[in-house]
């Protein structure tokens, strides 16, 4: 039981973290161009992505029991994987790198569970395709994790670029004041859409973690002798309850209220100057693909999704615009995030093995 608790702090801890460190996503190009204040667009992003993050349950399905097999991980795995998550996304805020807290948690999960598993590479579900539903219901680390972590950017550069480009012919007549007024105002709702894409994407993929904990700690007997008022933890099947929903809800937006002011200005500010049309277009661009890869129950990175948007958008006003040196940076933080925490994820677990507090 004790081990649990531990499991379901490290998981909140890991949820606060990602609120804070991916709110900058959704709020940095409307402080960028801007139309709200911080406080105001911090107060925006953690409303939104409360409401978000209590929409559906098909990327926590995913991240809880379509990536590794159920049947080799433990607590320890679940917290060695959430560690391993937890100290990337730290180090990468404090260099003030957008990197991907989903894939983080993947890799994380990834590697503690291949430890877990005596490296045994089988445990990971590599691809799982069913031919009695569409190609979007293919499930494993292959079709829900590492194409849409090269697709989503792609579309949100490209759709971003092209998003602007149609903007630009539709507003080149127009005075530069009004275009401001007019976007100013439209962003407020792109930002929204943001935020409760965000909310929807990354929110889920903690609740997928403490499913997979609570179903792991049931079948493996670790709940028999909890008292009655803490009968709710019992989860003989692979299910998110709405409590976890909830809790994961009010964790992110908690920590979506304390801010990511490191990220929030390479965003925001040293990747290309971006006026409020601009912040529209990119929004939108990468709130619309968060919301597809959601629907499909893929753990897209909202990071790759709102810099991709952000690139194209400055593409399409000019290739000079952008600071390409800030770019190579983050797309190897991109690189590395999946291998790093599924390093760091193996290593804790092999740690606390050595130690001898499991077998």
């Amino acid at each position: 039981m004790t081990l649990l608790l531990c499991v379901l702090l490290t998981a909140l801890i890991f949820e606060y973290i990602n609120g804070f460190h991916d709110s900058a996503n959704a709020i940095a190009t409307v402080i960028g161009t801007k139309v709200l204040r911080p406080r105001q667009a911090i107060l925006l992003a953690a409303v939104t992505n409360l409401f978000g993050a209590l929409a559906g349950t098909a990327v926590a399905t995913t991240v809880g029991k379509g990536l590794v097999d159920t049947h080799y991980v433990t607590t320890a795995t679940i917290i060695c994987g959430l560690i391993g998550g937890i100290i990337w996304n730290l180090l990468t805020w404090w260099l003030g790198l957008p990197s991907s807290s989903s894939h983080a948690l993947i890799g994380g999960l990834v590697g503690a569970a291949l430890a877990s598993a005596h490296n045994n590479w089988g445990v990971i579900i590599w691809s799982n395709p069913s031919s009695e539903k569409p190609w979007y219901a293919w499930g494993g680390v292959l079709y829900k994790v590492i194409i849409p972590m090269f697709t989503s950017p792609l579309l949100g550069f490209v759709i971003g670029a092209l998003l602007m480009a149609l903007l630009y012919f539709a507003v080149h007549n127009l005075r530069p004041m009004l275009v401001n007024s007019v976007f100013g105002k439209l962003q407020l709702l792109s930002a929204a859409y943001m935020g409760f894409s965000h909310g929807s994407n990354d929110a889920q993929k903690t609740m997928g973690i403490i499913a997979l904990a609570l179903f792991s700690a049931t079948t493996a007997n670790q709940l028999e002798q909890l008292p009655g008022w803490l009968g709710f933890l019992h989860t003989p099947k692979f299910e998110v309850a709405i409590w976890v929903k909830i809790v994961c809800a009010l964790t992110m937006a908690a920590g979506t209220a304390a801010g990511g002011w490191r990220i929030v200005r390479t965003l925001g500010h040293k990747v290309v100057k971006l006026q409020p049309v601009h912040g529209f277009a990119a929004e939108t661009t990468a709130a619309t693909v968060l919301m597809a890869a959601a629907h499909f129950g893929m753990p897209v990175s909202t990071t790759h999704a709102i810099s991709t948007s952000i690139m194209g958008v400055g593409f399409a006003k000019s290739a000079r615009a952008l600071r390409w040196e800030l770019v190579e940076r983050i797309l190897w933080t991109w690189v590395l995030t999946l291998p790093m925490t599924a390093l760091l994820g193996y290593a804790a677990l092999q740690l606390v093995r050595a130690v001898g507090l499991i077998d």
